[in-house]
């Protein structure tokens, strides 16, 4: 036990220890409450935290910035008509969710899952027993669900008759689209622009896929603009703050030159040979033969803008981004570069058949020839031997000069995508003399559109252009104006007008290859070709389908209205037509529209119709067609029992002359007639006709080849 003194130690030691540790605990307080106050000054002031930005996030956490979206602008025809142009779609999702309660205990979600899959089933493409497999899941319980693509995409229209049935858990999103009204409408020209996400912004845009969008995305798609205001924990805005706003820049509005009424003809008549014969490639363009305008172009294959079917088979624009051989429509540049050059002589002759040039043979289309026959028949007859000899006489260098004059093996700048610069064999004689009738290289569409205006604009070539211009969408102002545009004089004048009487020959005499492409009223000048396709081997494909044919055409023949090129490639022949009549059905009724559209002067020659009833119906087709009338053969049978119109009445060249059969009536394929005409043909065979519109007729009730009768209703739109 210890004493009082030891007790009196202990606790002077006891309370020496706590003043000690009382003193180290002030110093630490102090210490820790300077370090303290020091930050939160260093903080006040500096207003950063480990390099983060205290008052710019307080900011954010307040600020709320709407993003304003930019209109794409709209792209439209010649006439000002809306080809490609912004609209919103919608996405369709359901609410399953029970928990889903709105004010005065209204259900949020589906209710009566059987009716709402009937009534979608109505408005959507999709079956009730699909649409209630999707609002009834085997697995889990999903708080909604969404009808795969037949919930995508969803027209205003359609969404307003959905929500008109007022059914519970039915929603929508609305998404920004891009709409393409024609459908199948130069949809390679036009391209397409879908949604893209900006995986930095955030945003969905629209952005261009190939052609026009593509090519001029950055004008059409403007630039989005934002706005930025402060607001407390309630929503309400706060006062004294400034609010920052960029304003948003709507996309440039682009006008080409496509003619509706044109191109919506041109898709018709492609159809309907592609129908036919299922070519592997088809492409058609018309052309201004003075400007360089592009009026109509298409291809096929093709898709539907509006729906994107079909576009897997034609990403390529073969306007630009496809190369091929032309065949004997290259004859027309060989024909123009001898004539310039001092080389031909028409009236000389050679021997035709085959040609012997550096031990390798150079045939005919016919090897056998036609004899001894004159430069000018050789080439109406589309001789190979013909522009060999002329390329012969020439000789390589100056032959070549005139390829690159003619604007060949290099790109025509036309501003769209991928756009190829083509190439040649030309080393040796015999690939040199091949280049004269098309073969051993290779020629994109623009490129022969371009050289063909230097013939039908006497000698000048122009570049060819598909807009007209750009405009700002808030102003109307023109941005960047497009037009005619000189790239060069390849041949004369003189030149360029005994080139197209050469082509005349082509057409109109007596063993002419391209008689098929006679049109009453209008004289035409034009050039076929027929080209090997290549096997992709350095060689050629074999096989009666492995060629592609070609026409190039020019009317009216003396000055030139408009200028068309069509080609087909490898398509499968049944034997019924060749191929000129074939790419005929396409070149004469889109010509012969776009003429009428411009009001071009017909030729006026008249011949007297002659009698032709009760002959048989080969002989009155003979004598019909040698007055050079356009017949109509109606029915099968082979005794002609009306004609229209009567004997002795005096009519123009070319026009369109009908002769009733005795039996087998069958519906022709009238797309591209005249009113007069089509009520003529209905008042000879006994059809009733219903008509709307004025013009042209661009539809037809009765199918092509389809047997008529008596007092049948035929209904037709005139455009």
């Amino acid at each position: 036990m210890k004493d009082s003194s030891d007790r009196a130690t202990d606790n002077l030691k006891s309370r020496k220890n706590r003043k000690t540790v009382g003193v180290w605990l002030f110093f630490i307080f102090i210490v820790v409450f300077f370090v303290l106050v020091s930050r939160l000054m260093i903080i006040a002031v500096g207003k950063n935290v480990k390099n983060v930005n205290l008052n710019s996030e307080a900011q954010k956490l307040y600020t709320q910035t709407q993003t304003l979206k930019a209109k794409r602008g709209t792209i439209y025809d010649a006439n000002g008509s809306p080809i490609a142009e912004d609209t919103s779609t919608y996405s369709l999702y359901a609410v399953l969710d029970k928990s889903q309660i709105g004010i005065n205990n209204k259900p949020l979600y589906v209710t009566n899952k059987t009716k709402t899959a009937k009534i979608l089933a109505k408005y959507l493409p999709i079956s009730k027993k699909k649409a209630l497999q999707f609002l009834t899941p085997k697995k889990g319980h999903p708080f909604q669900v969404e009808f795969g693509s037949a919930g995508q995409n969803i027209s205003l229209i359609t969404k307003k008759k959905i929500e008109s049935q007022h059914l519970p858990g039915i929603n929508f999103i609305q998404q920004q689209a891009r709409l393409y009204p024609n459908g199948v409408f130069s949809s390679n020209l036009i391209g397409v622009a879908t949604s893209q996400n900006n995986k930095k912004t955030g945003t969905t845009n629209l952005v261009g896929q190939m052609g026009i969008e593509k090519a001029f995305n950055r004008q059409l798609a403007g630039q989005n603009g934002y706005k930025d205001a402060q607001y407390d924990v309630y929503g309400y805005k706060l006062p004294g703050k400034k609010q920052k706003e960029k304003p948003v820049k709507n996309g440039d509005n682009i006008y080409t030159t496509i003619d509706s009424r044109i191109q919506t003809l041109l898709e018709s008549e492609m159809n309907s040979v592609q129908s036919q014969v299922h070519a592997a490639g088809m492409n058609a363009v018309l052309m201004d033969a003075k400007t360089g305008k592009i009026v109509a172009a298409t291809q096929r294959p093709t898709f539907n803008a509006a729906t994107l079917n079909g576009i897997g088979n034609a990403w390529t624009n073969t306007l630009t981004a496809d190369t091929y051989e032309p065949g004997s429509t290259m004859k027309i540049f060989t024909l123009s570069a001898a004539i310039n050059s001092g080389h031909f002589h028409g009236n000389d002759t050679y021997q035709s058949g085959q040609y012997s040039i550096d031990g390798k043979i150079v045939p005919d289309w016919d090897p056998n020839g036609w004899g001894y026959i004159t430069y000018n028949k050789g080439f109406a007859l589309s001789s190979n031997v013909a522009m060999s000899h002329l390329e012969q006489q020439m000789g390589p260098k100056t032959w070549n000069k005139y390829i690159h004059k003619f604007g060949f093996l290099k790109s025509t700048n036309s501003g769209l995508p991928g756009e190829l610069s083509g190439r040649i064999q030309f080393k040796y004689p015999i690939e040199q003399a091949d280049t004269s009738f098309g073969q051993g290289i290779e020629v994109t569409t623009m490129q022969m559109m371009q050289a063909l205006t230097a013939v039908s604009n006497n000698g000048t070539m122009m570049k060819p252009y598909f807009i007209s211009k750009i405009t700002d969408p808030s102003s109307g102002k023109i941005v960047k104006q497009y037009g005619q545009k000189v790239l060069g004089h390849p041949i004369s004048s003189a030149t360029a007008k005994k080139v197209r009487e050469h082509m005349q020959d082509v057409v109109y005499k007596s063993y002419g290859i391209g008689q098929d492409y006679k049109m009453k009223g209008y004289r035409v000048a034009a050039k076929t070709g027929t080209a090997q396709v290549s096997n992709g081997y350095g060689g050629y494909a074999s096989g009666d389908d492995s060629y592609l044919y070609s026409v190039a055409g020019m009317v009216p023949a003396n000055h030139p209205k408009y200028v068309m090129f069509i080609t087909m490639k490898q398509p499968k022949l049944t034997g019924t037509k060749t191929a000129t009549q074939l790419l005929a059905e396409i070149f004469k009724p889109v010509m012969t529209r776009a003429l009428q559209n411009a009001n071009t002067k017909q030729a006026t020659v008249k011949r007297q119709m002659p009698s032709v009833v009760y002959k048989t119906t080969t002989e009155a087709k003979r004598i019909l067609e040698e007055k050079n009338f356009d017949v109509v053969s109606i029915g099968t049978g082979d005794t002609i029992i009306k004609q229209s119109p009567s004997v002795g009445k005096s009519i123009r060249e070319q026009k369109r002359v009908f002769v009733l059969t005795n039996h087998g009536w069958k519906m022709p394929r009238i797309i591209g007639w005249s009113k007069n005409d089509v009520e003529t043909f209905c008042h000879l065979t006994g059809l009733k006709l219903e008509s709307t519109g004025k013009g042209y007729a661009d539809s037809q009730s009765i199918a092509f080849s389809t047997s008529i009768k008596n007092k049948q209703i035929l209904k037709v739109n005139f455009e």
